[in-house]
């Protein structure tokens, strides 16, 4: 699989937490396009500027025309409070804490799982050692490449089988879900 998937190329993206967090919020339960008409109106509703403070003093009605919902406003203010009072800390404070203080700060915050913060941990924060193991491309992956019948494994599977990869298992996870983008090995 490696071989047919090619050398690993994952680079952590910059931004600070707010910036990162405000594209997964708006993208869920959405696909792409959408998601990134919503995030660039969004952009633009705060003057090119995406930070707690401007999106606190962004009106409701504002906020509707560039394409948030009721539910997705009201997590994204959470998000704005939290970070404007320190429960989610900046990005230069969070490169300091371990990987389970992080989830446990992120997922403070309404609309924010586990999952949410486990994709901060490997795309924003470049940690190295993350397995989302409940999520669905990273199970069908496995059950496709460990599993005869290809049938999707539960995470706690993944997980057994994931210790193995251990202290890279964020690198295992990228392996596996760009498995799933290439034609499969004759």
């Amino acid at each position: 699989m490696i071989r047919r998937v090619g050398p690993f190329a994952l680079s952590p993206r910059p931004g600070d937490t707010f910036e990162s967090l405000l594209p997964a919020v708006v993208s869920q339960q959405l696909h792409a396009k959408a998601a990134a008409a919503i995030h660039a109106r969004i952009v633009a509703v705060l003057g090119g500027e995406v930070t707690p403070a401007r999106f606190q003093r962004a009106s409701n009605a504002m906020l509707r025309c560039a394409g948030l919902s009721a539910a997705k406003r009201e997590a994204l203010r959470d998000l704005a409070g939290k970070c404007a009072d320190g429960t989610v800390a900046p990005r230069r404070e969070l490169e300091t804490l371990g990987d389970a203080e992080i989830v446990a700060r992120l997922t403070q915050v309404r609309g924010v799982g586990v999952w949410t913060a486990q994709m901060f941990l490997i795309f924003r924060l470049g940690r190295p050692d993350v397995l989302p193991s409940g999520d669905f491309a990273i199970r069908k992956a496995f059950g496709l490449l460990y599993r005869k019948n290809g049938r999707l494994p539960p995470p706690s599977a993944v997980e057994r089988h994931g210790r193995a990869w251990a202290p890279y298992r964020s690198v295992a996870s990228w392996y596996l879900w760009r498995s799933l983008d290439v034609p499969a090995a004759d």
